[in-house]
C-alpha cells in the first residue's frame, strides 16, 4: 500500500491505458477530417500507450506519467467502480482472502488509503483470478452495484 516508502511504485497496466483511451475516444472522438487533432486527453494517453508498445512494456510506473496523461487516466478511473466489494466480506469471519470480492485481508483493511493505481492492480488480479463470488455465484450483486441499485459498498 502507499503507506511505506520501501514499497515499489504502483504500476499501471497497459489494459488500463487502453480502457482510458477508449473512454476518451467515445467521449471526445477525433474529427474524421484528415489531419484532425486528437483531444488533449487522448494525445497524452496515446503517447503513454505508444511508448509502452514500442518498449514492449505491459506496465509503466505510475510516476512516469505526464501530468496530462495522469489527469486523463484519473478522469477515466473516476468512472470505474470504487471497490469490488459485494457486501459479503468473509475477512470479517477470519478468512485471509475474501470469498466475496477476492481481496486480501490487508487490501480490505487499507483500501481507502490505497492510490487509484494500487486499487487497479488489485482489480486486475482479482479479475484475472475470477474465483471470487463477485465473478460467479453473486455476479448479479456486482451488476447491481455498477448500476447503483445496491449490492456493493465502499469498503
Amino acid at each position: 500500500m502507499s503507506t511505506s516508502s520501501s514499497v515499489a511504485p504502483a504500476r499501471l497496466h497497459i489494459t488500463d491505458v487502453e480502457a482510458a483511451i477508449n473512454y476518451w475516444r467515445a467521449r471526445r472522438p477525433p474529427a474524421h477530417a484528415e489531419g484532425a487533432a486528437l483531444c488533449p486527453e487522448l494525445l497524452a494517453l496515446a503517447e503513454v500507450y505508444a511508448l509502452m508498445v514500442y518498449r514492449h512494456q505491459e506496465e509503466v510506473d505510475d510516476g512516469a506519467l505526464t501530468p496530462a496523461a495522469r489527469q486523463a487516466w484519473l478522469h477515466w478511473y473516476d468512472t470505474t467502480p470504487d471497490t469490488p466489494c459485494i457486501a459479503i466480506c468473509s475477512t470479517s469471519q477470519g478468512d485471509e482472502q475474501c470469498k466475496g470480492c477476492g481481496r486480501s485481508f490487508a487490501e480490505v483493511q487499507h483500501w481507502l488509503g490505497m492510490t487509484p493505481v494500487e486499487k487497479r492492480v488489485v482489480w486486475r488480479r482479482i479479475t484475472l483470478e475470477g474465483s471470487a463470488w463477485r465473478f460467479n455465484r453473486y455476479a448479479e450483486r456486482a451488476a447491481e452495484s455498477r448500476s447503483g441499485t445496491g449490492g456493493g459498498g465502499k469498503g
